[in-house]
């Protein structure tokens, strides 16, 4: 009578989660890898400051990508 009968169900004794799957993870490590490259391209290390670029830019496309898809829903 009191278990978990599904989720966001609001019967007595069970708990609702919210239907939020984005945290905003994904722009926290962008920023972290942009800064990474700034900090090795001022140092000179050319292919550490790419490679961080590289992943920056992914992870700004995928923080977009799930940003709209997150206003949309």
């Amino acid at each position: 009578m009191y278990g978990l009968t599904g989720v966001g169900t609001t019967a007595v004794g069970t708990v609702t989660l919210p239907l939020q799957f984005f945290t905003g993870n994904f722009i926290t490590l962008a920023i972290g890898f942009f800064l990474l490259a700034i900090v090795a391209a001022l140092l000179g290390a050319r292919g550490v400051a790419g490679l961080s670029m590289e992943i920056a830019k992914w992870l700004v496309l995928i923080f977009l990508v799930l940003a709209v898809v997150s206003l949309v829903l």
